[in-house]
């Protein structure tokens, strides 16, 4: 303990602070007071696309582009994809955390079952559900002047970090290997930045201008 600070330095940490907004969540204008009901209200919220019709026959208009063997994984793949998660990310239903998995793949033969999961994942073109078991945790979005409405939260969807870990060294390898993610995709891709969709937005803006199709006329007469 430290003698020379004076009692009145403990006033930072009692004064009084400002709580966030705390009241019911309402859905179809009724408060919801069992959990049963903010179980519907976010369900309802979050899950709105769950039995949408999807039509698979658009895959069928596609035009069949050849096809090529997957190489079998690498241990500097997964040495590299591993280092840069953070530890502090939450895990999924397993409770493995990225910190152990740091640990865990220090081991040659642990590694070396690791790479044969997901060498065998692509071999029999099967998702074990293993990997799609996850749990949804719902957060408040930040400086929200009211939390009485479930739009002012947003799911977090966490899942067995063994199978994203798998997943990242498979988005890695799409990324140099597939032909098909058109130009003007730049979210989520190595060597781009915003940068780089600065110059594609000018582009689109000015090329527009130039064919007289980037501008609307409003009509403001009474």
């Amino acid at each position: 303990m430290n003698k020379s600070r004076g009692p009145w330095e403990l006033m930072n940490w009692v004064k009084k602070r400002k709580l966030p907004a705390i009241e019911a969540i309402k859905h179809n204008d009724r408060p919801c007071l069992t959990p049963k009901s903010l179980w519907n209200a976010l369900h309802s919220t979050f899950n709105t696309a769950l039995h949408c019709q999807v039509d698979v026959e658009i895959l069928n208009e596609l035009a069949q582009k050849p096809s090529q063997n997957w190489g079998p994984f690498s241990r500097s793949e997964f040495l590299s994809a591993i280092s840069k998660c953070a530890d502090s990310s939450s895990p999924g239903p397993d409770r493995l955390t990225w910190r152990h998995w740091k640990i865990i793949v220090k081991n040659d033969v642990c590694l070396s079952k690791v790479i044969n999961i997901a060498n065998t994942c692509i071999n029999l073109g099967h998702w074990p559900r293993y990997f799609k078991v996850s749990i949804t945790v719902v957060i408040p979005k930040l400086n929200k002047s009211s939390y009485d409405n479930p739009k002012a939260f947003r799911p977090i969807v966490l899942l067995n970090t063994l199978g994203k870990l798998i997943e990242k060294v498979i988005a890695k390898q799409l990324q140099f290997t597939v032909a098909f993610i058109h130009p003007s995709q730049l979210g989520g891709l190595k060597f781009k930045s915003t940068a780089d969709t600065s110059i594609a937005l000018t582009h689109i803006v000015r090329s527009g201008w130039a064919k007289g199709k980037a501008t609307s006329v409003v009509d403001t007469s009474p």
